[in-house]
């Protein structure tokens, strides 16, 4: 009991004697002491100063009671004016002295309302602990609050800036489960059948276009992801890397193309045949479009395909069958790998610490003819798999058909496995990998956003599947541009009756992907967390959720590990066909177009200053028409005429080999490089300060300019020697198509035009 109380009691029994209503005032006074202790959410505390009350201005409270059912308004008059507002209210310590404690005079109701400023918004303002079952807790003003007659606008602005993050889930489909769990978890706001006004986070299910009227936030999905990831555009854009860098990218099993390709592939198979009559290779048939083991099959002979050559043909990719994985328990697996890519530009990846290992149901044995179609022993599909009778439910995460990739490695960390090295070498797949993407979703994404028009951030979890050789080589066999992320499963409780029953597999490394990539995504988070190192980031990321009134409620440690630009330095020199891209983006000249017209294709050698005497503007132009035609024919659902970004490369390398014919094509193409940046650096200083030509290629003068100092140019290995620490992390990288926009200004453009380049070695 409060000295305040005491007092308050002696002075009611010292007015007994006067029948002035001492029971009311007495029940009064003690409601008064409650409200005094335990101020409701709409109400601020009462400065513990000791001027009478007076002398200070401060408004009255607006605090009612509200009935909360019909039979509270039967109460007498006395107990209606003690009901208090039953609002969650954050504490912060210490409890609340009123201000005319010592006043000698009796308090009442009244009094204290007087002496009591209104701060509505108070629950979401302050940080502390809520009462879950509504009471109220005491509190006393935050030391960032003055007390003064400002106070409402003060707090409501702490209020505005630290409310709820939000997010729409109207879209989300498969995910919806693990989502909503994930943000129960962060205390956010959901909105499940949309929102009218805008939200800070969409959680799209299949892709970006989803919800086509978004026009601010973050959107889950980026533009032209799906199309990137089908299995011919992937194979494409390793190839291109393969052709540049044949060591790093052998993690990708040799593939064709069907059925342009097809002649190429029975050729090769055939050949190496005849050279080598033991070799019996073994080949798996993917369907482009295919997705959860649907169409696969696999052949140990060209004349096997169940796809013909010829115009009507479903597109399709083979590749070389692995046919000496590592096993477990005599069953092969793969791994489910979980990788968030933040932003295009820069460049962030960060990939779960935990994954999936997904088993076959019967025992592994080398394909011969006879068990070819036996896809529960070659297919690791869980899709398939689950079909089987041998497949096993647990509820234990390292056993069964689906277990953590962990307990995996711990199996063979137990066997004297490095796994830390295996680790190693899954990353470096999944960077090499990401940088073979980005390219082309540079272009997707201007093509959506333009530069200056109003739109969403992009970030996107994708679903790496990654087969560990007998050897511990990590190998890879697709990326999925949608990964399943249920964390329930079918049962089957009755013949023929099923129902979804929970996964305690999937739900332990598919909440803590979302749940972290969501943490990473905060907008309140990402401004305030730039500034700090990574394991700084992590530290405050694990903090009590922004947000939450539990008192010591903290989130587990973030399962999402940054690993990229941390190794910007190891990997940064494989970002040429990005410096490509950057010249392509130039020259496209009109917002919103994927492919270069034959007037933009000319103007890049010209301003380029790539024709000679023995290379004229006609000999430009058939090179142009002969590329595109031949892609045009590769495209038949292409609707757009002219110059992809990949037809664009395959020109770029034509005109790298002729002009640079004695060296090797990395070095080639990486002179050709030189000499078109240079030149168009050289014009963008002759430009007058802030006006950059209104033509088609002023919009991207500046990306061109930002390759000079890509970090690829000096990085490579043959590099290191010569770059200073951190040179590769300070460098500019690629403008990307976000970056106009947040760079409009004319002291921008200045800078990117007068600012120091670095002349890339040549030699590789």
């Amino acid at each position: 009991m409060s000295d305040h109380y005491v007092k308050v009691k002696v002075q009611l029994e010292q007015m007994k004697s006067s029948g002035e209503g001492v029971e009311k005032e007495e029940a009064d006074i003690i409601e008064d002491e409650v409200l005094v202790a335990s101020p409701p959410a709409s109400v601020s505390p009462i400065p513990a100063s000791g001027a009478p009350a007076a002398q200070r201005e401060t408004p009255k409270t607006s605090v009612t009671c509200r009935n909360q059912s019909k039979s509270r308004s039967k109460l007498g008059k006395d107990e209606k004016n003690t009901c208090t507002k039953q609002d969650s209210v954050p504490a912060l310590q210490g409890t609340i002295v009123a201000s005319n404690a010592n006043s000698g005079k009796p308090v009442n109701r009244k009094d204290n309302e007087q002496q009591m400023l209104q701060i509505k918004g108070t629950g979401k303002m302050l940080q502390g602990k809520t009462e879950t079952n509504g009471n109220t807790v005491p509190i006393h003003a935050p030391e960032d609050i003055k007390v003064g007659p400002h106070n409402k606008e003060d707090a409501n602005k702490v209020a505005k800036r630290r409310k709820p993050v939000t997010v729409d889930t109207f879209k989300a489909k498969t995910s919806l489960e693990a989502l909503k769990l994930s943000i129960r978890q962060l205390k956010w706001k959901e909105f499940p059948v949309g929102r009218r006004s805008a939200c800070d986070i969409y959680w799209h299910g299949v892709s970006f276009h989803d919800n086509d009227n978004i026009i601010s936030g973050q959107v889950n999905k980026f533009p032209g992801m799906i199309e990137m990831l089908r299995k011919i555009n992937l194979t494409r854009a390793v190839r291109t890397m393969q052709e540049l860098f044949p060591e790093e990218y052998n993690f990708y099993p040799r593939s064709w193309i069907l059925p342009e390709e097809y002649q190429l592939f029975s050729t090769q198979i055939n050949l190496a045949k005849d050279i080598d009559l033991s070799q019996k290779p073994t080949f798996i048939i993917k369907p482009d479009g295919g997705s959860q083991g649907d169409g696969i099959y696999l052949i140990r002979d060209p004349g096997d395909l169940r796809v013909i050559a010829g115009s009507h043909t479903k597109q399709s990719v083979v590749q070389e069958y692995i046919h000496k994985p590592l096993l477990i328990d005599k069953l092969k697996f793969d791994i489910r790998l979980y990788v968030l890519v933040k932003s295009l530009e820069p460049l962030e990846i960060y990939i779960a610490k935990e994954g999936l290992s997904r088993f076959c149901t019967e025992p592994y044995q080398e394909p011969s003819q006879k068990n070819l179609s036996h896809v529960f022993m070659h297919l690791t599909n869980y899709s398939l798999n689950v079909q089987s009778g041998n497949f096993v439910h647990s509820d234990s995460l390292s056993s069964g058909s689906k277990r953590t990739f962990s307990s995996v490695l711990y199996r063979l960390a137990s066997k004297g496995v490095d796994i830390k090295k295996v680790w190693s070498d899954i990353i470096s797949l999944v960077i090499k990998t990401v940088i073979a993407l980005v390219p082309e979703l540079k272009v997707y994404y201007q093509a959506d956003i333009p530069p200056g028009k109003p739109g969403p951030t992009c970030f996107q979890i994708l679903g790496f599947d990654i087969l560990l050789m007998k050897n511990l080589k990590p190998v890879l066999l697709e990326v999925n541009a949608n990964p399943s992320m249920r964390i329930e499963h079918e049962q089957e409780v009755s013949p023929g009756v099923f129902e979804y029953v929970p996964s305690p597999v999937d739900e332990e490394v598919k909440v803590g992907v979302i749940r972290d990539t969501l943490r990473l995504m905060d907008p309140a988070q990402r401004k305030s967390l730039t500034s700090y190192p990574e394991h700084q980031q992590e530290e405050m990321l694990g903090s009590p959720v922004r947000g939450t009134g539990e008192e010591g409620r903290v989130l587990p440690s973030m399962c999402l590990k940054q690993v990229f630009p941390k190794y910007t330095k190891q990997f940064s020199y494989l970002r040429t066909v990005e410096r490509i891209t950057a010249l392509f983006l130039r020259f496209l000249g009109v917002k919103g177009n994927m492919r270069l017209g034959p007037t933009g294709f000319r103007t890049f050698i010209r301003n380029c200053k790539l024709s000679n005497s023995h290379f004229s503007m006609a000999t430009v132009d058939i090179l142009y028409i002969d590329i595109t035609r031949r892609w045009a024919s590769m495209l038949p659902d292409s609707r757009e005429a002219g110059m992809g970004l990949q037809a664009f490369v395959e020109a770029f390398f034509y005109l790298a080999q002729r002009r640079f014919k004695s060296l090797p094509l990395r070095e080639q193409v990486v002179s050709l490089l030189e000499v078109c940046e240079a030149q168009l650096e050289n014009q963008g200083r002759g430009d007058p300060v802030g006006a950059l030509p209104e033509d088609s290629t002023s919009s991207t003068r500046r990306s061109v300019s930002c390759g000079r100092t890509q970090p690829g140019r000096t990085q490579h290995p043959h590099h290191m020697s010569t770059s200073t620490p951190g040179q590769a992390l300070s460098a500019p990288q690629l403008c990307s198509p976000a970056t106009p926009r947040r760079a409009s200004s004319q002291d921008y453009r200045l800078h990117q035009r007068l600012r120091p380049t670095h002349k890339g070695n040549v030699e590789n």
